[in-house]
């Protein structure tokens, strides 16, 4: 196999895929990258079992082949190389030669006949949703899943679709994140659980082009997702995603409208007092016409005074502050109005059609002084 292409297509390539390489395994081929030219194209992929990921470069092929070489050394050679054309030519032993100027390195490669293929997945009746917008409710949703994997089901993200409405619903066990989506064109009910870490790196990828379409492609045990010249499949999560909405509720005792700004940026600054791994939690006192924000650490103490509008009754509740943050900066709502029932029930803040949705449950402060 020879090819030549520029080093900036080469990196961007690598470093699409590189997120689908496995960094510890006992099958060394898939710590691998696979460079590809058999079908006239060159293709990179890398596929940890879990996930893969495979893109199309733009490059000149002089001899067909294939051939697999260890991603992480490919990575650094291609990223310290001057910025010009690079040539890449692999000999039958798999013995690559990677020349930029006058820089040339060899490598030994492995068999690419050895590399895990791409799963099958039919591609009929896609999903298609534009980038920006997939980009825009994973970034939504994404931060109130659960961190590890003690439980399976809250490593994932339910996309469900249902009535020509798309609904993308995390959950860690503290919080929920809803993000609803009104489809433009009539799709098949649909309702898988995706692994967080595939939606993370999806929109990372992405480019979030407003005018550009992804396509999503669903099986019984894999989701791929294909958009401008790369293709990335995973598998799903199995099982049956906890029923929501039974935790969701209109009741309220307390209503307020406040602005975003203003509650966001008093929050960021009562955790200018906790230090990381610090359990502080932030106790909100509402009366008529203000909320009062306090916070109490090893630091010192903060307390600040927010106007708002007010319906019903007058309430005192304790927050982790992280939890608020992290779906305050994610809205983009100017004022946001926030839902609550009583210091133990959790506060739900959502706009009026519900196209988003956050549930937050309280902490107990009677022994924070």
């Amino acid at each position: 196999m020879k090819i030549s292409c520029s080093k900036t297509n080469l990196l961007n390539g690598i470093q699409t895929v590189f997120r689908a390489v496995s960094s510890k395994s006992t099958m060394s081929i898939i710590e691998c990258i696979l460079i590809d030219t058999t079908e006239g194209k060159i293709k990179l992929t890398a596929n940890n079992m879990e996930l893969a990921i495979e893109t199309i470069l733009e490059g000149e092929i002089k001899e067909p082949g294939i051939v697999a070489l260890e991603a992480k050394i490919l990575q650094d050679i291609v990223r310290h190389l001057p910025e010009n054309d690079i040539v890449l030519s692999t000999d039958d032993n798999c013995l690559t030669t990677i020349k930029c100027e006058k820089s040339k390195f060899n490598i030994l490669g492995k068999r690419g006949d050895d590399f895990p293929r791409l799963p099958e997945v039919e591609k009929d009746d896609p999903f298609v949703i534009s980038q920006m917008t997939l980009k825009d409710i994973v970034r939504q949703t994404i931060f109130s899943i659960a961190e590890n994997d003690s439980n399976k089901i809250m490593s994932g993200e339910l996309l469900e679709v249902r009535n020509n409405e798309m609904k993308l619903v995390s959950l860690d066990g503290h919080r929920i994140s809803i993000r609803k989506l009104a489809l433009k064109n009539k799709h098949d009910d649909i309702k898988v659980i995706i692994p967080g870490k595939t939606l993370n790196e999806v929109s990372k990828i992405v480019a979030g082009d407003t005018e550009k379409d992804i396509q999503i492609f669903f099986t019984d045990k894999h989701v791929l997702f294909e958009f401008d010249q790369t293709v990335i499949v995973s598998r799903i999560i199995e099982g049956e995603y906890f029923n929501v909405n039974q935790m969701l509720s209109n009741d309220y005792e307390t209503k307020l409208v406040i602005n975003k700004k203003d509650f966001l940026g008093c929050i960021e600054r009562a955790t200018l007092l906790v230090k990381e791994g610090d359990k502080k939690p932030i106790i909100i006192t509402i009366g008529d016409g203000t909320m009062e924000l306090k916070i109490n650490s090893a630091i010192g103490s903060m307390n600040e005074e927010i106007e708002i509008e007010k319906e019903g009754e007058d309430i005192m509740i304790g927050f982790n502050p992280k939890f608020l943050i992290d779906a305050l900066r994610v809205i983009d709502d100017e004022t946001i109005t926030l839902y609550m029932v009583n210091p133990k029930a959790p506060c739900t803040i959502k706009d009026e059609d519900e196209n988003y949705i956050y549930l937050i449950l309280p902490v107990n402060f009677n022994t924070v002084n």
